[in-house]
């Protein structure tokens, strides 16, 4: 549990979703962005007809507090998981409008109704269960960083793709329960409703994503290495610190300190996963942006 009054030289980083039907959602977001400028807020805030999905940060949690608040006003009683970090997390405040919470390149909607949560403090013995199966709904780099031990991959390359694997899989989750899990929970959200769109029944998601099991549950023994954010961090441990993986600027993947020793990685040019992917064109505007850091 972090001690918010002791570290006030750290950038505080709160992310949080709410799941809600809302008209106009776009209508919202002059003011929020001027409520949070005001308060020197950074972060991402996606504002969706299905709610809000977000992690901002500031150095003060107190600004923090009384932005959640002005928040609620518009999207109802919002649940925070908080960490800290000792580097700025984000360079600045954007505020996106979207037509998902996550894009998952279906029609269907996030259903709030389901209520099939397990708390981080049963999780470990929940997922032990032989009835249980345990599925990371992450991509596949996240899940190269870290994930629970007896866990399955559905070998995704973004979200999109879920909604096959479920379709693909279908028989293998006959007569057993699902426990999903993601960083913070709106994935498991939109992938619960996924599940009961395709009739998969006994679906249980992670209250509050793997964030929120770091910081509460009693043993983090089940987890196997770092957890990926959408942050400067790039991953934290299970004490919710900032943990040794770097980013490579030209796609973004994590790249631990054996990925940066590869002949593939060029700082801001290219890295082991992506140096085939990247045309010429690319990479000299990696290189031109890269001396532009450099002077």
């Amino acid at each position: 549990m972090i001690d918010f009054d002791k570290n006030i030289d750290n950038f505080y980083i709160y992310t949080f979703y709410n799941c809600l039907s809302i008209e106009n959602h776009g209508s919202f977001a002059e003011n929020i962005r001027k409520n949070a400028r005001s308060l020197d807020i950074i972060g991402t805030i996606i504002l969706t007809p299905e709610g809000i999905n977000s992690t901002i940060a500031c150095k003060k949690a107190s600004n923090l507090d009384k932005f959640i608040l002005n928040l609620e006003k518009y999207f109802g009683k919002i649940s925070v998981k908080r960490s800290e970090s000792l580097k700025k997390p984000f360079k600045r405040l954007k505020i996106k409008i979207r037509n998902e919470v996550v894009p998952s390149g279906t029609e269907v909607k996030v259903d709030t109704s389901l209520n099939n949560y397990i708390k981080p403090e049963e999780w470990n013995d929940f997922i032990t269960d032989k009835s249980v199966i345990a599925i990371d709904v992450r991509n596949d780099y996240e899940i190269g960083v870290g994930t629970f031990a007896y866990s399955k991959s559905p070998n995704t390359k973004n979200f999109r793709e879920f909604n096959n694997y479920i379709k693909d899989s279908k028989n293998n989750f006959k007569n057993k329960k699902i426990a999903i899990f993601c960083t913070g929970g709106i994935r498991c959200e939109k992938a619960s409703a996924l599940f009961q769109a395709n009739n998969v029944k006994n679906v249980y998601q992670l209250e509050g994503g793997i964030i929120n099991y770091f910081d509460k549950a009693e043993s983090t023994d089940m987890w196997e290495g770092e957890c990926f954010v959408f942050d400067d961090r790039v991953t934290v441990d299970r004490n919710l610190k900032a943990g040794n993986y770097k980013q490579c600027f030209a796609c973004r993947r994590p790249l631990s300190n054996d990925d940066l020793k590869k002949p593939q990685y060029i700082e801001g040019i290219s890295c082991h996963n992506c140096h085939l992917e990247k045309t010429d064109d690319d990479r000299k505007r990696f290189t031109e942006r890269q001396k532009q850091k450099q002077k």
